[in-house]
């Protein structure tokens, strides 16, 4: 009997030993996650966007900084190579000199079209003569390709896509520069060039 209540002893020595170790590891912080296996499974290291985070230095303080900040100055993002032509007069008769960067391939042809499709065609129409939906609403029908803007060069379209005109705002949000010049070969093939 006396092995018996030893083994019962020790076991709840050890159960308690166990316990009391385990609840030592708490913290009394009510915010405090308690221990995490793998934290930055919930909590991402990287900065989200448009938010304020909070970033832990290296001495164990923390940060709050914006995510949204502008890039380095004179940085270019991977494959884009800034537009240079100021938003101006001066700029969109400059643009009657720029070259297409695109080689007309059918597939440019293609996407110009399907890009169209999309983003034009609801004010300028199907064909490009000014006969889209929206451009109904409108105070005064878009200019026709085939007619107002026959002899437009891609230089001057590429332009206003860019930064917009008249009515029509920019686009350069939306379509990234290639994108841009392949609805320019589209619309040169609704002017007829």
């Amino acid at each position: 009997m006396n092995n018996k209540v030893t083994k019962i002893f020790s076991l709840i020595a050890i159960y308690g030993v166990a316990v009391i170790g385990l609840m030592s590891c708490s913290k009394n912080d009510p915010n405090s996650p308690g221990v995490e296996y793998m934290p930055d499974m919930y909590r991402s290291p990287s900065l989200e966007t448009n938010l304020f985070n909070v970033v832990e230095n290296e001495d164990g303080t923390f940060d709050t900084i914006p995510s949204n900040l502008l890039p380095v100055e004179g940085t270019i993002s991977r494959g884009n190579v800034p537009y240079a032509l100021p938003n101006t007069y001066e700029g969109y008769k400059a643009a009657a000199d720029l070259i297409m960067m695109l080689e007309k391939t059918d597939a440019n042809m293609a996407e110009g079209k399907r890009l169209y499709g999309i983003y034009c065609s609801p004010c300028h129409g199907k064909n490009g003569e000014g006969d889209g939906k929206v451009g109904d609403k409108l105070p005064g029908p878009p200019p026709s390709y085939k007619t107002v803007l026959k002899d437009l060069p891609a230089g001057q379209i590429f332009h206003s896509v860019t930064y917009g005109k008249g009515l029509m705002g920019s686009h350069s949000s939306q379509l990234s520069q290639e994108e841009r010049w392949q609805v320019v070969m589209y619309v040169q093939k609704l002017q007829g060039n």
